[in-house]
């Protein structure tokens, strides 16, 4: 199991990242937040995650432990996938996945892309026992939205999750007012702020 990784990011994509450890190049498929978060010729150290798959070794990467272990207790959810857990992680906080499972929050779990009211459900009823078992840590810091950058981040990572770019388009669009009300706002934020408007 490789639990961490550190190296020099050498590829970025707006939902992975390929990062330099020891001469190798390592694919890592990660959330737009994380990926977000992410310099090209810059270190990174990411939490991560090995999916063993038949025909696939995937390693997924997070900006926190706290991530990765609410991804993995999220696949624990029947019908719930790796990219789905990438998708709800995306939407909602690690705090705020674990506020929505304890307190039978179904509204706020439905925001996620894939999740209908029975999944939703669902992953109360599977998740609600086990959500204290994974404690909270503190998150790395998060990008800062500068410029007309974060426009281009937020509609790749919105296209990498399965949103048309025209849906994408609009999403950004629609958050664009938090970048004018805090040119400081995070990459994070929007991404999360655009997913739930398209949630809607």
């Amino acid at each position: 199991m490789i639990a961490q990784l550190s190296g020099t990011v050498i590829q970025l994509g707006p939902t992975s990242a390929v990062i330099e450890v020891g001469g190798f190049g390592v694919l890592i498929q990660c959330s737009p937040n994380t990926s977000a978060g992410l310099r090209i010729g810059q270190p990174a150290t990411l939490a991560t995650s090995l999916i063993v798959r038949e025909d696939s070794l995937t390693l997924y990467g997070f900006g926190s432990s706290d991530e990765r272990e609410f991804f993995e207790l999220l696949l624990t959810a029947t019908g719930v996938g790796p990219k789905l857990a990438q998708a709800a992680l995306a939407v909602l906080a690690p705090e705020e996945l674990r506020r929505a499972i304890a307190t039978d929050n179904l509204v706020q779990l439905m925001k996620v892309p894939g999740v209908g009211r029975k999944g939703a459900q669902r992953m109360v009823l599977e998740l609600k026992d086990k959500i204290n078992a994974v404690a909270p840590a503190s998150a790395a810091a998060p990008s800062t939205a500068s410029g007309p950058q974060w426009r281009e981040q937020v509609a790749q990572g919105l296209e990498g999750l399965g949103w048309s770019a025209r849906d994408a388009d609009a999403a950004c669009s629609e958050v664009e007012h938090l970048v004018r009300e805090d040119p400081q706002v995070s990459v994070a934020v929007l991404m999360r702020a655009a997913l739930q408007s398209l949630a809607r």
